[in-house]
């Protein structure tokens, strides 16, 4: 349900971008970009209490989501105010005092993120589909207010700030309203005591993933075309993003490793599973990546290198992504409730959460050297050195994380399997390449689609598991179906 819900967020999410490239430069498109840059430096700790409200939820600790929502609302609130004082200096650092206001606007998404993401924690480990519902409501109402007022009012970044923050409160309030019998519980503050003691390790791994991002300040200040640079990567990441959907068919499987209630022989066959959707989603990346950023722009064409490079850097991060929560799901010190600082520095979690420090060392003094020693002469060379640079960043960390799974959690990588996957995209891609370049969006949409139906009716032919993974999908439709047909029934006889 997830998955499907971020497909169809795929054509709301390119119209808000569409409404932004076709109406902004690239360096306001640039400016755009730096101001979540920014307030990704205090959402550093959005994910400290949610980590654990996970765990904590998914063993049925009474309580645990009260908790999570109270405790991470405080913290949001701390983070605005420490926030709306900096973003003065900083836009005058950026050269930025025209778009002062929607800096500060930006306030209320730091909110917005901050009660998502512990609503979504917790309701991963008890209605997982409905955070694709939750999804699905954000991006409908975003994308109807940015209609409204880029388009009917001519309101351009406060039209698209506006309608970012109304769509995240409202899927607060659907999340919150699934939520409601949770929050009839006390707060257990025993809790807090023990998240705050385990928040330390999170802390640790927040602060490796602001290191980490640096690379990306560095390039909007270390080269003259630096606004530029920012907004064509921007615009690549907008599609290499779809490929990291493929994740979310993962999902609900760190909660059921938490609770002991997936088997070796179901997390080889997510693993597959995810790789069987996110393959397809790259061939089209590799293929068409002209035709994809032309839907942006047609100033864009020239960053189809960087589309391409992301793509590479997508499979490597979703592939790291599936190990690190098979590692972190297998982790039991928090089992009693109770967590220990010695044991958690010693576990898989204290691992897993130390590469982006890895990733930063490698990545930030190379970026560095590259914008400032090199002959950089563009912006698209500029934004290619960064993700160059942070593949191989992301490349070092994942051997690592093959040679923990291979000493912590066993299961068997089906390379048969993942060899048809290739050899489908492989025929797929051939056949795209052969196709001309279409320039416009639908004649775009519509090569994509061919590409994945090419993808999807060769391997359907060639592989049994595809074959029995719809007869599965099916049949999950028919059961939803009948579920919501008996009550009907049932008042009808009576």
């Amino acid at each position: 349900m997830i998955f499907a819900a971020q497909i169809i967020s795929v054509a709301t999410g390119l119209i808000f971008t569409l409404l932004l490239t076709r109406n902004m430069t690239e360096d306001q498109f640039g400016v755009w970009s730096n101001i979540f840059d920014l307030t990704a430096y205090f959402t550093v700790a959005v994910g400290l209490f949610p980590f654990w409200a996970t765990r904590f939820v998914a063993r049925k600790k009474e309580g645990a989501v009260k908790t999570g929502l109270a405790i991470n609302l405080v913290l949001a609130l701390v983070a605005m105010a420490l926030y709306v004082p900096v973003v003065f200096p900083a836009t005058m650092a950026f050269h930025s005092e025209a778009f002062l206001a929607i800096y500060l606007i930006a306030a209320f998404q730091i909110l917005n993120l901050y009660l998502i993401n512990m609503l979504e924690s917790c309701l991963r480990s008890t209605k997982p589909r409905t955070i694709g519902f939750g999804l699905l409501i954000e991006e409908v109402i975003k994308v109807s207010l940015a209609l409204l007022f880029i388009v009917g009012f001519h309101q351009l970044f406060i039209g698209a700030i506006v309608s970012l923050v109304v769509g995240g409160a409202l899927q607060i309030a659907f999340y919150i309203r699934l939520v409601a019998k949770d929050l009839r519980e006390r707060i257990q503050w025993n809790y807090v005591a023990q998240w705050l003691k385990g928040s330390t390790v999170l802390i640790y791994n927040a602060v490796g993933n602001s290191l980490l991002s640096s690379v990306f300040i560095l390039l909007l200040v270390l080269t003259p075309f630096g606004k530029q640079a920012r907004g064509d990567y921007a615009a690549a990441v907008t599609f290499a993003n779809v490929i990291g959907y493929a994740s979310y068919l993962s999902y609900a499987l760190y909660p059921k490793l938490i609770s002991k209630g997936c088997s070796e022989d179901e997390v080889s066959l997510n693993f597959r599973t995810v790789l069987m959707f996110a393959i397809p989603l790259a061939t089209v990346a590799l293929a068409m990546p002209q035709s994809l950023l032309t839907i942006l722009n047609v100033s864009y064409t020239e960053s189809a290198p960087i589309l391409q490079l992301l793509t590479v850097d997508a499979i490597v991060v979703i592939v790291s992504q599936f190990y690190g929560q098979c590692l972190m799901g297998a982790e039991n010190l928090d089992q009693e409730g109770k967590i220990s600082l010695r044991k958690l520095v010693r576990s898989k979690i204290f691992k897993v959460f130390s590469l982006p420090y890895i990733q930063a060392a490698i990545a930030v003094p190379s970026v560095y050297f590259a914008l400032t020693q090199l002959a950089v002469s563009s912006s698209e060379q500029a934004a290619l050195i960064v993700v160059a640079i942070n593949i191989l960043a992301h490349s070092v960390t994942f051997v690592g994380l093959c040679m923990l799974m291979h000493k912590s959690v066993r299961f068997s990588v089906a390379w048969r399997s993942i060899g048809k996957y290739v050899f489908a995209a492989s025929v797929s891609a051939i056949v795209l390449l052969l196709l001309p370049n279409p320039t416009t969006l639908l004649l775009t949409l519509g090569k994509g689609a061919l590409g994945i139906a090419v993808y999807g009716a060769i391997l359907v032919a060639i592989d049994g598991e595809a074959r029995k993974l719809i007869g599965q999908t099916l049949r999950e439709i028919k059961n939803a179906v009948s579920r919501k047909e008996s009550p009907v029934a049932n008042r009808e006889q009576a």
